[in-house]
């Protein structure tokens, strides 16, 4: 039978490229290494796609990486190029993607075509087809799903001749899928810290000396500046023959993307685009933003201001309200994000009366169900002034732990389909009924009916529904998956555009 060759098959067809959960762990125990062929892995598929390394120059890639904060800044650094250069075509590929696969490979801020995205896939998917011979007889046919996607990023971007790429690392840096761009115009690391040492098994130097392999010979390497592993990041630097900076920390101005911890991401962000517009030879007002100042620290260029205030990251400290349900959106899965989650759901109350008083939360299996909920109350609580924890629990009615299975007949949509959950834990629903412990233990007195452990999200937008609640604002965090979910399922998808 002929393939149809449509964005349902190309999906079904990429879903097959998912590593089950086993291989999930041991990928991200590897920081993202894998084998010691990854990254020769990655040249030879290029190869096979017709392409080489020093094509990829064309592409003009500002490459970011990072613990925290990879995101935003890419986000950040998007908005700025694509203000700056106009006419210009400005990609970026992100990842993890809310409701669609073809969210991570976007071109001036909206995601591609399903039928530009079908396209391309199949040009590569039959070229990887019509080439079985692999580097190692351990290696695939076809790469696995983000090595895939990155594959086919370089393809549409080179296709559609872009100005400039925004290119954020997946896993790590050395290693990873992305850190085959023999000479980005520009690099740069946000934030290093621990928040991923459990899973990689890794000291803070060794994160810092993975994330500083994307540093090449004679390209400008930026940094944030860094608790740990600044030191590190200088040396691999020094070693590769790339051209090291700690940036300036702006000052805090108005920004798209709530939260003071995003200053940071925003400082580097402004630092790789006055390196790539200066390197690249494209205008900008080099003035500074403040009236008069001697210190280096206070100055940003001025054309810089708006797009940095018109920034957009969907699924983060995002508010959407539809059908008379306020949706505040964040992926926040980590202490450190849920701590600023829960500061801009709780100020955002304080600042314009709203009260979340429903919350969905999900997190994967391996993390500490309690420590994440108490930060979400701890925050929250000092946040509207409570005495106790306890007292911001009592401002919910109800509270709502489900899987990231997407509909109530056990399936994902398509695009959300996860091989990477453990079916013996979705079965169980070993982590959500975890969390609905966590969640008792810390709220002793909550009324324990209104405490769910569900099977889809599709069962926590009905609960949602059917709650009698004169005004309904919805807290959703703890899992990006979750989040791109919700808006899939309560059909928020309007909201995902960057521009």
């Amino acid at each position: 039978m002929a393939r149809t060759k449509t964005y349902s098959e190309a999906i079904s067809l990429l879903n097959t490229c998912q590593s089950n959960a086993a291989t999930i762990e041991a990928i991200r125990k590897s920081g993202g290494r894998l084998n010691e062929y990854a990254v020769s892995e990655m040249h030879d598929y290029l190869r096979k796609i017709g392409y080489k390394p020093e094509d990829l120059n064309k592409l003009n890639v500002v490459h970011i990486t990072g613990t925290k904060g990879k995101g935003s800044t890419s986000a950040f650094t998007e908005r700025i190029l694509r203000t700056h250069i106009p006419g210009g075509k400005i990609g970026l590929y992100t990842s993890p993607h809310l409701c669609a696969v073809r969210e991570r490979i976007r071109i001036n801020g909206e995601p591609i075509s399903e039928e530009n995205f079908a396209r391309y896939f199949f040009e590569v998917w039959e070229k990887l087809e019509a080439d079985p011979k692999t580097l190692t007889p351990a290696t695939p046919q076809f790469p696995i799903y983000f090595r895939f996607l990155t594959l086919l990023a370089f393809h549409v971007f080179l296709s559609e001749s872009i100005t400039a790429t925004v290119l954020e690392v997946g896993i790590g840096g050395l290693y990873d899928s992305t850190n085959i761009v023999p000479k980005p115009i520009v690099t740069g690391i946000t934030s290093l810290g621990l928040d991923h040492t459990a899973v990689l098994g890794n000291t803070i130097e060794e994160i810092a000396r993975n994330k500083a392999g994307i540093y090449k010979k004679d390209v400008p390497a930026l940094s944030v500046k860094q608790d740990q592993g600044g030191e590190v990041l200088k040396e691999v630097a020094e070693k590769n023959g790339a051209i090291f900076k700690v940036v300036p920390t702006i000052p805090s101005i108005p920004l798209g993307l709530p939260g003071q911890h995003q200053i940071i991401n925003a400082s580097l962000a402004v630092a790789l685009c006055e390196k790539f517009l200066t390197v690249q030879k494209y205008p900008y007002d080099k003035s500074s933003s403040t009236s008069s100042s001697s210190d280096k620290e206070d100055i940003i260029p001025k054309s810089f201001i708006k797009p940095l205030a018109e920034t957009r990251w969907p699924g983060r400290c995002q508010l959407v309200e539809k059908d008379d349900i306020k949706w505040l959106l964040d992926g926040a899965h980590t202490i450190e994000s849920l701590k600023s989650c829960a500061e801009w759901a709780f100020e955002l109350n304080n600042k314009e009366n709203r009260n979340p008083n429903i919350l969905i939360f999900n997190c994967s299996g391996g993390r500490s169900a309690e420590s994440l909920l108490n930060e979400l109350l701890e925050t929250g609580s000092k946040v509207k002034g409570f005495q106790t924890k306890q007292d911001l629990g009592k401002q919910f009615d109800q509270i709502i732990f489900c899987t990231n299975v997407t509909y109530t007949d056990g399936h994902f949509k398509s695009d959300l389909d996860a091989k990477a959950i453990d079916p013996n834990d979705l079965s169980r629903l070993a982590t959500q009924n975890a969390l609905r412990d966590a969640w008792l233990k810390l709220n002793p007195t909550f009324n324990s009916e209104n405490v769910h452990a569900v099977a889809s999200i599709q069962h926590a937008i009905e609960i949602v529904k059917k709650v009698d609640l004169e005004e309904k604002q919805v807290l959703v965090a703890g899992s990006l998956h979750l989040v791109g979910g919700v808006m899939e399922v309560a059909g928020l998808q309007d909201s995902l555009s960057m521009v």
